[in-house]
């Protein structure tokens, strides 16, 4: 069970219940899947233009973000997001969170809207949280519960992006639609074919929301399945008697093989014969010239990793597609300064924020070999990766730089805040550490220092990040750059 949060306030934003940021309000239009459709971006785009501040943003949940509207718009942007199909319901908005692959096999792809609409259908499923996440398949998130398809036989090869044409979807093969039935990352052994999967992730909807009022007591209730105790193995129970499964007895658990950034950049093949084209969207920013050029597509698919497929492609339009996209600013190749570097909302956006984080991140983004790169304009880490990454975060004293492995056992959010700023689903260290467990930390400047104002360079001060925490190399000495430092840690 996760540390005991304080607050029982769901302020979680969505295209009704907006967020008072400092730059305006936010509104969340959610994507289940990540899937869009050009027409519909066009409506985002022109509401964005009309109402808010002209950019989109990409969340690490695949949604979509307008920034800086006001009280007085709120209504006339819910109309229209409305008539667009981008708010089906009045009461469900803020639930309707589901993750898959970007480009999932048919069967997936068919199961989304299902899902999707057996939510919208649930009465009791509109008090869900607002961080309660489903998911479909592999993804490189922390969903609460997943349907997630058993492999059989060998699975094939990774792509190879530079060969031209990439794998995509989950790469194992399943016997006959079977699925595993995960909760909270942990297979308990639940098997369900295929057209009992969204029965499954309903009943494993409300056997949380059963289990949470049981173990409620006189504290907040729970907004993550792994906050409860004992989560996973007691709303796996409740499943199981509610749908009469017998789970199965595990040799080993279903392997997690979610699809790396990088194996979604460039040209791919579906595995129905089309072709897709994947960008890297810098630091999740969408504005003029590359909404305009992705709006002309078909389909398209956000991506947990802040960045865009245009799906559903003959195979000799690809090309043209990456060119296009290309020349309006996103990135379409696996080494681009901008792989693996995402940022917060930092200065001028967040209140909470001590720097311009996207500034700074922009100033250094040529340093792109190694691990993913965050950075943050708090304690709260908005936004944050799952798996090992290095978290740069302003502080008071300047950045800290450290290496964390994505643990994401901790609450939904550090006690006493909202975590409205981002999609992500939980910090990736407990509240109240400083980065110690991390392996590589240091402070690298003062946040002031922003990349509109120079290179964001400067002296390395002493570390905080606890006694028994390695520094970088470096930490203490001049240095050229904080991208240098911020180099290092990347390093395996």
């Amino acid at each position: 069970m996760s540390p005991v949060r304080t607050s029982d306030t769901d302020a979680c934003p969505g295209a009704l219940r907006l967020h008072a940021a400092a730059d305006g309000l936010l509104a969340r239009v959610r994507l289940p899947g990540g899937l869009l459709t050009g027409a519909r971006l066009r409506t985002l785009r022109e509401l964005a233009e009309e109402f808010g501040d002209g950019a989109l943003e990409l969340t690490s949940r695949a949604n979509l973000q307008l920034r800086g509207l006001s009280a007085i718009d709120a209504p006339a942007l819910a109309t229209r997001l409305r008539a667009a199909g981008l708010l089906p319901s009045q009461t469900h908005d803020n639930v309707r969170n589901i993750a898959s692959p970007p480009l999932p096999g048919s069967t997936i792809r068919a199961l989304i809207p299902a899902l999707d609409r057996a939510i919208l259908d649930d009465p009791v499923l509109a008090g869900l949280p607002g961080k309660f996440l489903f998911a479909l398949g592999h993804v490189p998130l922390s969903p609460d519960v997943a349907a997630v398809p058993v492999p059989t036989g060998p699975t094939p090869p990774a792509p190879t992006i530079h060969a031209g044409f990439a794998g995509s979807g989950d790469r194992g093969r399943t016997s006959g639609g079977l699925f595993a039935i995960r909760f909270a990352g942990h297979d308990t052994g639940l098997r369900v074919e295929g057209d009992r999967v969204v029965p499954a992730l309903i009943a494993a909807a409300h056997a949380f929301l059963a289990e949470r009022e049981e173990q409620r007591g006189d504290g907040p209730a729970a907004w993550r399945l792994r906050e409860l105790t004992d989560g996973p193995a007691r709303v796996s129970a409740r499943v199981a008697g509610a749908l009469r499964l017998t789970p199965v007895a595990l040799a080993a658990a279903v392997p997690v093989e979610a699809t790396d950034a990088t194996d979604l950049v460039g040209v791919v093949a579906q595995e129905d014969g089309l072709a897709a084209v994947g960008a890297l969207v810098p630091l999740g920013r969408l504005t003029g010239v590359p909404l305009r050029v992705l709006e002309e597509a078909d389909q398209l698919v956000v991506t947990p990793w802040r960045g865009v497929i245009v799906a559903d492609l003959p195979p000799s339009a690809a090309p043209g597609w990456a060119g296009r996209l290309a020349a309006a600013g996103l990135a379409v190749a696996a080494d681009s300064p901008w792989s693996g570097v995402t940022a917060c909302a930092g200065r001028p956006g967040c209140a909470k924020s001590l720097a311009d984080v996207r500034a700074d991140a922009t100033a250094t983004a040529r340093f792109v070999d190694g691990l993913p790169v965050h950075w943050v304009g708090c304690a709260r880490a908005c936004g944050s990766p799952s798996g090992p990454h290095v978290r740069v975060e302003a502080t008071a004293d300047g950045y800290l730089v450290a290496r964390t492995d994505g643990d994401r056992s901790g609450p939904a959010h550090p006690p006493g805040t909202t975590n409205a700023e981002s999609d992500r689903n939980g910090p990736t260290r407990p509240p109240g550490t400083t980065g110690s467990e991390s392996s590589r930390s240091g402070l690298v400047g003062p946040p002031g220092m922003s990349g509109a104002e120079g290179d964001g360079s400067g002296l390395v001060g002493p570390s905080t990040a606890g006694a028994g925490s390695p520094r970088i190399s470096g930490v203490g000495t001049a240095v050229t750059g904080l991208g240098e430092i911020v180099a290092v840690a990347r390093r395996p």
